[in-house]
């Protein structure tokens, strides 16, 4: 059975290596990793008087998972500055309760460069922030900066599927 109706003859799943993480409209750059999109329903038990066959599974409160992302360290202050504007080291009037939450879009490229996934994630705010990595002089690693979004949700922005050449 085909996985794709316009491309029927793809069976692979798309690679999760081409994607963009879009703040403020633009893209960010050097990132390199993105944790995973994971909500999880809480299960509640209900138990009915004079049935002792055990509880009844209701759904109940929904929790998102926090998105951490990785970006090798460069000129782009993106992060840093959406970091001050949570907690400033400059004190409380520095901070931004206007504008310290943000939506931003996640989007994922097939091998041509095409957008064929995204998911827009809403209300984040920066929970964990780390501007530099450990630095070690013996070392020859990238330095990555991360950075830790709490979110409340997403939804699945409906691309059309494309027709691969």
């Amino acid at each position: 059975m085909a996985r794709f109706t316009v491309n029927s003859t793809r069976f692979d799943p798309y690679l999760g290596f081409k994607f963009k993480i879009i703040i403020d409209g633009q893209p960010v750059a050097a990132v390199n990793k993105c944790s995973a999109l994971k909500r999880t329903i809480e299960v509640t038990p209900w138990y009915e008087g004079g049935d002792s066959s055990g509880p009844r599974q209701m759904p109940g409160k929904c929790k998102y998972d926090p998105i951490t992302l990785e970006a090798g360290v460069t000129h782009d202050t993106t992060f840093e500055e959406w970091a001050n504007k949570v907690n400033n080291f400059q004190g409380d009037a520095a901070m931004s309760l206007a504008t310290f939450r943000k939506n931003i879009s996640i989007e994922v490229y097939n091998h041509q460069g095409q957008k064929v996934l995204a998911y827009n994630v809403f209300r984040c705010w920066v929970s964990e922030y780390q501007a530099l990595p450990q630095l070690d002089a013996g070392g020859n690693a990238v330095m990555i900066t991360t950075i830790k979004l709490e979110n409340e949700g997403w939804v699945r922005d409906p691309i059309a599927e494309l027709k691969e050449t």
